[in-house]
């Protein structure tokens, strides 16, 4: 729906789509207040040292860059061709983006969305949206200090994610019996396994569970681990999958992202070498977790062809993410029931076929629509549990964006903002 300037948006996230959304809008003439709970790209921090797969030249846009050239910022941009890991995304890219004339004043970090809705019609009011955006959107916001504000929007962007929102342990997507009790002893995530957890897990048995990238990225780290410490010891454990073998990742045919296929496949040799520290058990699934003292560890009760109990000192749960929808429960939001995500992304993103999430095309602006007007949910949250999400993929959400918010369907301020780079 066309929102003319100096309309205010709130976008919800101060993460890597967030900003780009943000800067998006500030250069068309938007009024852009950025609300994050934490510090900017505070998730990109907490799995930092890890390398992208990809180049610089995929996660970031020309919009961004130019606004950071245009500061004469004295920290250069990485080069097109570099993999940056975590931390350098942030402090050579996100951080300057944020620290730039056009969004610094616009950030409102350390502080929590509590509630959104409208002031006068509640979820079940005027259904299908007709009418609901003759009402600005009411934001219910509290600091880190406890004070409480409201503020106005007409148009909302929420770019939240999914990190930091893990799925449960246990077979079918429920928590095992006994992992509500201990939830906050297993790790999930990306532990820095060479520095600042290296202590927890080196010459410790740990059980990882997971078949995805940031499972294999733990195993291999743990692996290297061992060559230090030789008692360190790992158990994989992976779900059945159609075809699967011993190798609990697929190779993708000329991968053109050679660190991911350089990580499938030092996982996967892990999984068939009888020198490897790793122990890869499947199909598998978590019956029961217990949490016996911090000496002890876990006892752990699998399901794997027959039930068994492993004991184990840490447990490493890269089960995939789930969007918190509690932001939005007050507003008409058409959900799939499926993934959790945007009702019409999630039906773009069935009807693809691929393997490789570098082939995904672009969704389309209509697919961002929802019942509730001038609501939008961009990036990884867009996508609710499926993982296959990339930052590219998020710039195109946001060019489309708004040239529905704009009412130009040529708008297209990225293709603009390449000259400005030259």
């Amino acid at each position: 729906m066309a929102v003319d300037t100096p309309a205010r948006i709130a976008v919800l996230g101060a993460g890597p789509i967030g900003l780009e959304a943000a800067i998006y809008a500030r250069f068309l003439g938007y009024d852009v207040t950025i609300i994050e709970r934490g510090e900017v790209a505070e998730n990109v921090q907490r799995w930092g040292h890890v390398c992208l797969f990809s180049p610089f030249s995929m996660n970031h846009s020309s919009l961004g860059a130019a606004a950071i050239v245009a500061q004469g910022s004295q920290n250069a941009l990485p080069k097109d061709e570099e993999l940056l890991t975590g931390h350098q995304w942030r402090e050579r890219y996100l951080l300057p983006l944020s620290e730039t004339d056009l969004l610094s004043d616009h950030l409102c970090t350390n502080t929590r969305v509590l509630s959104l809705g409208r002031p006068h019609v509640l979820k079940a009011d005027l259904p299908g949206g007709k009418g609901r955006d003759l009402q600005p959107f009411q934001i219910l916001l509290q600091t880190s200090n406890g004070v409480q504000s409201v503020m106005a929007a007409e148009i909302v962007i929420d770019t939240t994610g999914v990190y930091g929102n893990p799925n449960w342990v246990g077979r079918g997507g429920m928590p095992a019996v006994g992992e509500t009790l201990c939830r906050d002893r297993i790790q999930f995530g990306l532990p820095d396994l060479s520095t600042v957890a290296r202590k927890d897990f080196a010459g410790k048995h740990t059980l990882v569970v997971g078949a995805g990238y940031s499972a294999a990225t733990n195993v291999v780290a743990l692996s290297e681990l061992s060559e230090s410490f030789p008692e360190t010891r790992v158990t994989w454990i992976t779900r059945k999958v159609e075809g699967q073998t011993n190798a609990p990742l697929p190779l993708i045919e000329n991968d053109q992202l050679s660190e991911r296929h350089r990580l499938a496949h030092a996982a996967n040799a892990l999984c068939v070498s009888s020198a490897s520290c790793v122990t890869h058990l499947f199909p598998a699934s978590v019956l029961a977790v217990d949490y016996v003292s911090e000496s002890a560890g876990f006892r752990v009760a699998l399901d794997c062809h027959v039930k068994a109990e492993i004991e184990c000192d840490q447990i490493l749960a890269n089960v995939g993410n789930r969007p918190d929808t509690s932001l939005f429960q007050e507003l008409q939001v058409h959900q799939c029931y499926a993934t959790e995500g945007p009702m019409k992304v999630a039906a773009s993103l069935l009807a693809q076929d691929t393997q490789d999430c570098l082939n995904q095309p672009a969704i389309g602006a209509h697919s961002l629509l929802n019942p509730e007007p001038n609501f939008y949910v961009l990036g990884a949250k867009s996508y609710g549990r499926n993982s296959n999400f990339l930052f590219s993929l998020g710039l195109d959400q946001i060019r489309e964006l708004f040239s529905v918010i704009g009412d130009r369907t040529d708008l297209d301020l990225y293709a603009g903002a390449k000259p400005l780079l030259s």
